[in-house]
Parts: C-alpha cells; structure tokens; sequence
C-alpha cells in the first residue's frame, strides 16, 4: 500500500503532502490542474525515465517520495532530478539504482493509463492472469509443471557436458594427462614460492648479513664496547642510592637497557649463526622458484591457480574415463525427463483450455459493464516448439479484443485505445478479486468516452476492486468520483505570480461543492443538489450509510 506521497519541485508542483489510506481513493479537479503530475510522480518512483524538464522552473530539484507498506514493513522510496537532469534514487536512505526500484515496487503497483505500456498489453504476462483466475488447479499443475522443466533443463545442461568434454576424447585425455604430470614432476604447495621468495635475500646476500651482524654484536658486547660502558654507569650510581628520586630513576633506566642491549646481542649472535653461507642452497632455491614461476605461466597467475588447474584436470580425465556408460546414463536421463516435462505440459495445458471460455465469459460481462458492451474477448493458446518452452509453460497465451460487435478478436496491445485498456484491466482485476497479488492500481483516464449509467457502473466497479485492492483513480467523472472512500481535489493557485498546485482531501460540504462542479462545469450552485444525490445513491449501493 502506498502510505503517503510527497511530491516538490516537479513541473506545476511546488510542494504537496498526500497521506493515503486503503480502498478506492479519487483525485479530481480542473483540467491542467496537475493532476497527471503526481501520476508521473509515481511513475519516477515505479523507476521510469527521468527529464530534467520535469524540474519546476527556477527550482534545483525535483523530489518525490513515497512510503509504502511491503510485506507488513514501511519502506520509504526517494528520487531525486537535478535541474542538470542528475537522477538519485534511495530506498530506506540507501542508494539505490532505477532497476532496483522497478524491482522492488514494479510488482507492488500497476499503473494503467492513457498510452502507458502496462502489463495487460505484454502477452508474457497473460497465462499468469489466467492462472489465478483458475486458481488451485492451475497453480498446483504450473508448479507440477515448472518442477519436471527445472529437471529437464538440468539434465540437458549435464548432457551437454558431457558431450562437451567427450568431444575429441582421446586428444582431450592426453592433454589432460600432460597436465597433471607436468604440475605433478613439481609438486606445487600452497604458499611455497612466496616462502622461498621471502629467504632468498638471506640467502643471496648471506656475508654481508653475517659481517653486520657480527660487527654490530662487537660493539655492543667487546672489552670497551657499549655493554661495559652501561655496567660501569650502573657501579657509578650504586654509590649514591636513595639520595635522590630523580637519580635512583636515572639508575633504574640505565638498569632496564643493560638488560635490553643483553637480549639484542644475543639476539644478534643467532641470527649471525642461522644465515646459512651455502651456495649450493642458494641455487636450489633459485631453481625452485624458476620451476613454480614456469607453472604459473602456465596454469596461474597464483599457485593456488596451478593447483587448482590440477584438481580440475582430474576431474575431467575420470569423467573422460567414465565415457560411453556415463554418456550412456545421461542420455537416459534427458529422456525421463523430457517424458515427464510433455506430461506436465499437457496436463497444464489442458487445465487452462478447459477455463478459456469461463474466463472469457466472466472478462465480457465485467467489461459490459464498463461501456464496452459488444466487446469481445478470446484467448489464442499456441503450442511452441519443445526448446522454446519457458518457465511459465510450454505455450504462448494472448488475450485478443475487439471493441465493436462483428469485428475479429485482435491482440489487445494492437487495437485497444488506452481508455480502453484501462477499462480492460479493470474488468480483468474485478474477474481475478482477492486472487491478484498486486496490492496497488492506479488508472489515470479510465473513465475516458463514457458517461451517465456506465459511469456509475465504472464507479461501483472500482469501489469493488478497492475491497481488495489500494485503489488511486484520476477521473473527471462525478459518478465515479461518488462512489469513492476518499476525495483529493487538485487545484491550480496563483502564487508570487505563478501557478501552483496543491492537492487536498475533500468531505462534506466541500465535496458536494466539488461533485457539483463536476456536474455543473463552474456552476457549482446548479449541481449541488444532484451531486447530494449521487453521494446518496453511491451510498446505498455501496450497503453504506456515508
């Protein structure tokens, strides 16, 4: 559900807050007055195409916000355009891309409207809409169904590699069987060659190592050096202790640096002894490296590469040595498979030929009501071919329209008008009820060519789909506007010299005076009476007493 709506900057919009509830909201008012503002306004939420002349003039941004309730959590969704067309998105404060956000809400919110590109008009989507219009029966065999097509494509999948490395097999095998005598004559461990790289130096500069060290030892620990002077300074302060807190501290350092150049001699004297002076390890060192450093070039760049390459090279050579037996119990495999993928096919197939005409019915009486009374409605199943099968069964479903009586069934995306589809998508989403998943509808336009009964007719049926549904209607039709749960009129103000819209919930009187409007074109005194009586009328359809 979207919760609330905040919209500034963009185009007529200076700054407007709408907090929304559930059930079947309108939004009127003059033409021009920005109402298909907001409407692009969610439309840069639902991650479409942003233009920076959507910024309002003199403003350096244009933001939109929405809070929506997603799976019982609120999710607040931001985008942002800069006057230099910039686009920023971020959901709950974290960045976020376009198709993440088209992602997230694109199966919270349908947005049906003149000229949109809207789900109903892709035939990729229609064996869904005709699936949860059956229900059970045609969900349990899709998921029947979509079970056997996972194994299927699984098997083919191992098939192919197999065949893939069976492929020139003898050829294939030597290769292999080189590989794995050429690593294994060096016998590779992991982090060997970063251990030898790090001796090496010692090795390689091994006398002058030893000479510094010893030399360094030398002055430290020799008759004269650095470790008598520290002893005779010790003896010098012996002869005066506790005189003085300052020299017993001078006492007390020269004490703890005696012990420490102690430790660093003899520390010095070992590691003068550890460097070794063997040239002959020098050179094998040397020459291991040139052998790891020849491996890598080979299967690397890192050793943990060429070990890997080995493990790899043996697995394949016992899938090779496996060869017609394993090729043998693949094939057997794809064939289980395939067998069982035709079967849950068919069964999925037959399950939505035998509801076509049920839903085809139901489609048309709903659309009868919506002024589209000689529409017509049919449903071409087409079988693929086996490797075009998808997911979503092994038929391609489309919904084909005719608006007028004698005329062919068409696909719905080539000749139905936008108003129309709109129209469409509603009979479609009052046929589905409570069985379509998508919390929010928003139809801009859905009202467009009709009037008098089939307008209340429109407007009873949105109120219905607003049982199940967040439903937001931009309309121009008091019918409809009537039947509502809550009324947003959106106007157009003078302000500092320019026009501004704002938008508020209307009741009572104040909407009277809107549906009156509505009724009367400007003369709200004329209509206030009938919109009183549409209000009344909606009511008392409705079984309510507002």
């Amino acid at each position: 559900m979207l919760s609330a709506l905040h919209v500034r900057g963009l185009a007529l919009v200076e700054d407007v807050w709408l907090e929304l509830s559930g059930g079947f909201t309108v939004l009127t008012g003059e033409t021009g007055a920005g109402k298909t503002v907001l409407v692009e306004a969610l439309k840069l939420l639902l991650g479409e195409r942003a233009d920076s002349t959507m910024v309002r003039q003199g403003a350096d941004e244009a933001l939109v916000e929405g809070t929506f309730l997603i799976d019982g959590r609120e999710v607040l969704v931001k985008r942002r355009l800069s006057a230099e067309g910039r686009s920023r998105c971020t959901i709950d404060g974290e960045m976020a891309t376009v198709g993440v956000l088209a992602d997230l809400l694109g199966s919270h919110v349908d947005l049906h409207g003149q000229h949109e590109h809207q789900a109903l008009l892709s035939p990729a989507r229609h064996a869904g809409y005709l699936d949860r219009f059956i229900g059970t029966p045609a969900l349990s065999a899709l998921e029947r169904y979509r079970t056997a097509w996972t194994a299927a494509r699984d098997a083919r999948a191992a098939l192919d590699e197999l065949e893939r490395a069976l492929s020139d097999r003898e050829q294939r095998a030597d290769y292999l069987r080189f590989q794995i005598a050429d690593i294994d004559d060096v016998r590779p461990a992991a982090g060997e060659d970063d251990d030898l790289t790090a001796r090496l130096p010692r090795l390689r500069h091994a006398e002058r190592l030893t000479a510094a060290a010893g030399a360094a030892w030398s002055v430290l620990r020799d008759e004269g050096g650095a470790s008598d002077s520290l002893s005779a300074s010790i003896s010098a302060l012996a002869g005066a202790p506790g005189l003085d807190p300052q020299l017993d501290e001078f006492a007390s350092t020269i004490e703890r640096l005696d012990v420490e150049l102690q430790e660093v001699a003899t520390s010095l004297r070992a590691y003068a002894d550890a460097i070794e002076h063997d040239p002959a390890v020098l050179d094998e060192t040397e020459r291991r490296l040139r052998q790891l450093g020849d491996l890598k070039r080979k299967y690397g760049p890192s050793l943990i590469d060429v070990i890997e390459t080995r493990a790899g090279a043996v697995r394949d050579l016992e899938l090779l040595d496996a060869g017609d037996a394993g090729r043998a119990r693949a094939l057997e495999g794809v064939d289980a498979a395939e067998r069982a993928l035709v079967e849950a096919g068919e069964a999925l197939s037959a399950v939505r030929a035998e509801a076509v005409a049920s839903f085809v019915t139901r489609l048309q009486e709903a659309a009868s009501e919506l002024a589209l009374p000689h529409a017509t409605f049919a449903v071409a199943q087409t079988l693929l071919p086996r490797d075009a099968w998808t997911a979503d069964g092994p038929e391609r479903l489309e919904f084909l329209f005719a608006a007028s009586a004698g005329e062919e069934p068409r696909p719905l995306a080539k000749v139905a008008s936008g108003g129309e589809v709109s129209r469409v998508m509603l009979a479609l989403k009052s046929v589905l009820g409570s069985a379509d998943a998508v919390p929010v509808l928003v139809f801009d336009e859905v009202d467009v060519g009709i009037g008098g009964a089939s307008a209340l007719a429109v407007g009873r049926q949105l109120a219905s789909v607003g049982g199940q549904h967040q439903v937001l209607v931009i309309t121009h039709l008091p019918q409809v506007a009537a039947y509502s749960d809550c009324h947003i009129v959106v106007s157009k103000e003078a302000s500092g010299g320019r026009s501004v819209t704002t938008a508020r919930p209307v009741e009572g009187e104040e909407r009277v005076a809107e549906l009156a409007r509505m009724l009367s074109g400007g003369r709200a005194e004329t209509g206030a009476a009938h919109a009183r009586e549409l209000l009344l009328g909606a009511a008392a359809d409705r079984g309510t007493t507002g």
